[in-house]
């Protein structure tokens, strides 16, 4: 079979990694038509003792590692996937490749080992540290509004067992619109009903028109 092929199954594939790696579909296609030429220009650089897509996925890389701007994070993107990319490309290079291959593409360890060059068991540290990575830039504060005790405790423990930090338990309307004021979660789990006849709802709403917060995600329960 000739690489022609061998590879051309695989590269809707490769753009989608290469998307997802450089932020945008444009980016990305000129890095993928780049490592294409480079294979038309010279097959040797093809490793035939590989997997088709493992190879091309390494000179598509070794293509996009050798401008050196690409180590930088690219913190101007735009859109809805801005937050996203802005994410990713704040993890370092290895261990952003390393996730992009194993959750994006589905490689296996051994398949990202040899992409990547290294062994089985760097591939598994890369993609830890990724993880590690992206739960710490998820992580936040939280505020719990809650009149029962008990329930409140077991939403503390939750969330922190998430690897958040609860920033206050607050039991009234007048309360959570306090603490949200001086802290500005970025989280606020409301129960409905409080211990002063208020509305959880009401609170959030009050909260959400006194503070500049970045994104808080409301969860309301009964």
């Amino acid at each position: 079979m000739s690489v022609s092929a061998a590879i051309t199954p695989h590269i809707p594939f490769l753009r989608r990694f290469a998307r997802s790696l450089t932020g945008a579909q444009q980016s990305g296609d000129a890095y993928v038509a780049a490592a294409l030429e480079a294979i038309l220009a010279d097959q040797s650089l093809f490793n035939s003792q590989l997997s088709p897509r493992v190879a091309l996925y390494q000179i598509f890389l070794r293509t996009w590692q050798a401008v050196p701007s690409n180590n930088a994070v690219d913190r101007s993107t735009q859109g809805a996937e801005a937050a996203a990319v802005r994410n990713l490309g704040a993890l370092p290079v290895a261990p952003r490749i390393a996730f992009l291959l194993s959750a994006v593409e589905s490689f296996k360890i051994d398949e990202i080992a040899q992409t990547l060059g290294c062994s089985s068991d760097d591939a598994r540290d890369l993609i830890d540290q990724a993880g590690r990575g992206i739960a710490e830039q998820l992580r936040t504060k939280v505020l719990i509004i809650e009149d029962e005790p008990l329930i409140a405790l077991d939403l503390q423990y939750l969330v922190e067992q998430l690897g958040h930090e609860v920033q206050t338990i607050a039991r009234t309307h007048r309360d959570a619109v306090r603490a949200a004021v001086k802290g500005s979660p970025g989280l606020i789990l409301a129960d409905i009903q409080l211990a002063d006849g208020s509305s959880g709802l009401e609170a959030v709403n009050e909260i959400l028109g006194s503070i500049e917060a970045p994104v808080i995600f409301i969860t309301a329960f009964p």
